[in-house]
């Protein structure tokens, strides 16, 4: 029996028409629009794209969209310049760094210079660490997708199995925290796991697998544990075709649930980042009050 596809397009207009009946009110309650502010440097024609559907549908909800776009060559102090100015605009809402930034500026540095309040990427070490804490405020979107695809199985998380493959800052650790947060029994797997060839007995046991490493099809279908909830967050282009890092046809036909790609995660971390930009509008509100 094939699993069901969770189309992360319908969970993401569900996300939509919260926030299409949420918004209006804010700003007739408050004379102010949310204001969610765009950084890209260098060129990248997949995050040209990106920014054309964060626009699109900031707009549709009600959310001022600006972007600046910086060349590859800008300088790091430059970056850090934008950012500062973009932190002291009471107007500002929301700051996102698209990345991948050019080789040459710290991810870190420049992620550790927005405002706190204002990171809708939730990606600032003083976010991470509210989560660490299970006082979460503003959420990676990524992960927060994930979590929403999570929901919308219906798959209670206490005492599952839940394998992470994938170790970033974006994905793989925050997700980890939130299913701690759920009493899931996490493990964490990433290059040092494979390279001592354990990654394929961690995933077969995994009752909930979450895979985020940017490796077109690394997940091989026969490795899933039957009626197994599969999230495949990486997207990856193979020719012609875009794929994720799970071997979606063969993985279909053991898993209970499977996200697709591309489809799934990435209109709900869209959905996701419109959400925070609205938390952090009202936390911003409250703070001036």
């Amino acid at each position: 029996m094939s699993a069901q596809v969770v189309e992360g397009r319908v969970i993401a207009q569900r996300v939509y028409e919260e926030l299409k009946r949420e918004i209006p009110q804010l700003i007739q309650q408050t004379g102010r629009r949310p204001v969610l502010v765009s950084i890209y440097v260098g060129s990248h024609p997949a995050i040209e794209i990106y920014i054309r559907s964060q626009n699109r549908i900031a707009r549709e909800l009600g959310i001022e969209y600006r972007w600046y776009h910086l060349p590859d060559t800008a300088e790091e102090r430059e970056v850090l310049h934008r950012l500062y100015q973009l932190n002291q605009d009471p107007e500002v809402t929301g700051i996102i760094l698209q990345l991948p930034l050019p080789p040459h500026l710290r991810r870190s540095v420049l992620v550790n210079a927005i405002d706190p309040l204002k990171d809708v990427d939730g990606t600032h070490p003083e976010n991470i660490g509210a989560a660490l804490i299970g006082e979460m405020r503003i959420g990676s979107c990524t992960a927060l997708a994930v979590m929403r695809l999570l929901e919308a199985t219906g798959t209670a998380m206490k005492g599952k199995e839940a394998v992470i493959v994938g170790h970033s800052e974006l994905v793989g650790k925050p997700v980890s925290l939130m299913l701690l947060d759920r009493l899931a029994t996490v493990t964490i797997c990433h290059i040092a796991t494979a390279q001592q060839g354990r990654l394929v007995e961690h995933v077969r046991r995994a009752e909930v697998l979450v895979v985020a490493v940017g490796s077109p099809e690394v997940i091989k279908g026969d490795w899933i544990q039957p009626g197994a909830v599969v999230i495949d967050v990486g997207i990856n282009q193979v020719g012609k075709r875009i794929v994720g890092d799970v071997e979606f046809s063969s993985a279909r036909e053991r898993a209970s649930y499977i996200t697709p790609v591309p489809g799934g995660v990435g209109p709900v971390t869209v959905s996701m980042l419109m959400q925070n930009t609205v938390k952090a509008f009202k936390a911003q509100i409250e703070q001036a009050v």
